[in-house]
């Protein structure tokens, strides 16, 4: 346990410097473009006066690298994220906790039906490999995931909702709606291809190892064989890793989805704070979505060292 305790300090300890530089490099980023939140948002109003005492308030008159200082300072001392230029001054977490929260419900949905449909995808088309069940499973959904969203979703959308008239074309009533079917579809069907793909070839370098053999000469039935010893050497550990890192991916949001169908989530509130130079909140989603995803790698790796003795010895080894 203590080899294990001083892995996880070390990798902790680099989470600070991957948050500096990120933070440095979007900090720069969204400044170096032309125009700042007070001229995007003046409209057509012009009075320069008016707008040099707001950037004053706002710190956006001084140097880049003296803004990047205090809004350090405030966020390692305060906890502070700074407020959001285009909801008037309110709160960060305020402004974007109800959006990513709409995103995570729905990304929620699609992560369960990505692998509830993946992995037995995956696993019967290695069962089938050599009869024209396994390219036929692979193809149909590598057709969805060759096809981008942004031709998706008017699909779904001019099928149910226009023409049978079965499903609302937009919005998000609730989280046992109906309005949450066509974005649901929109975002699993392209990763169930990926999911399938990995479960067929872990399953494909299991099925010939000698212990699937052993299992088989002793008379054990194949449901038993594939159930209890290919899923259980191939799926678990290969599965933990895909599942443990596509979990960030539910505080994204969806960024074409949800704006095209008008979804209120995290992923159309980064484009519209993009368009908007809303400078902390973009910041403050990009240093979320890194250290979500930083934590992420870590407890995968924590929980591949728990499931699998062959990494737990080359963890040790290599200490």
């Amino acid at each position: 346990m203590e080899g294990l305790a001083g892995y996880v300090i070390r990798r902790l300890l680099f989470l600070p410097l991957t948050l500096l530089i990120v933070s440095f490099a979007t900090f720069y980023i969204t400044r170096w473009g032309p125009g700042d939140p007070v001229s995007v948002y003046s409209g057509q109003y012009r009075d320069e006066e008016a707008f040099d005492r707001v950037r004053h308030k706002y710190g956006l008159d001084k140097p880049i690298i003296q803004q990047y200082g205090i809004y350090m300072e405030r966020l390692l001392l305060h906890g502070d994220l700074g407020v959001s230029f285009r909801y008037r001054d309110r709160e960060i977490p305020e402004v974007i906790g109800p959006k990513i929260w709409v995103s995570v419900r729905l990304g929620l949905y699609a992560f369960i039906i990505t692998f509830a449909v993946g992995i037995p995808v995956g696993v019967f088309a290695a069962i089938k490999q050599g009869t024209w069940l396994d390219p036929l499973l692979i193809s149909v959904f590598l057709f969805f995931q060759s096809v981008p969203s942004l031709v998706t979703v008017p699909m779904l959308v001019l099928l149910f909702a226009v023409k049978l008239d079965w499903l609302p074309a937009g919005g998000v009533d609730g989280i046992f709606s109906k309005s949450m079917v066509i974005p649901t579809l929109a975002l699993s069907l392209p990763g169930i291809a990926g999911v399938a793909r990995l479960a067929r070839a872990t399953t494909l370098g299991t099925l010939h190892e000698d212990f699937v053999r052993t299992a088989r000469a002793k008379g054990l039935a194949e449901r038993d064989v594939i159930g209890r010893h290919v899923a259980r050497n191939s799926l678990v550990p290969v599965m933990t890793t895909v599942i443990g890192l596509s979990l960030v991916g539910l505080i994204e949001g969806a960024f074409f989805t949800e704006t095209l169908l008008g979804i209120p989530g995290i992923g159309r509130f980064v484009f519209e704070s993009v368009n908007g130079r809303d400078y902390n909140v973009i910041l403050a989603i990009v240093l979320l979505i890194t250290t979500a995803f930083v934590l992420a790698n870590l407890v995968v790796d924590l929980a591949l060292i728990v499931i699998d003795p062959r990494v737990r010895a080359q963890r040790m080894l290599s200490r």
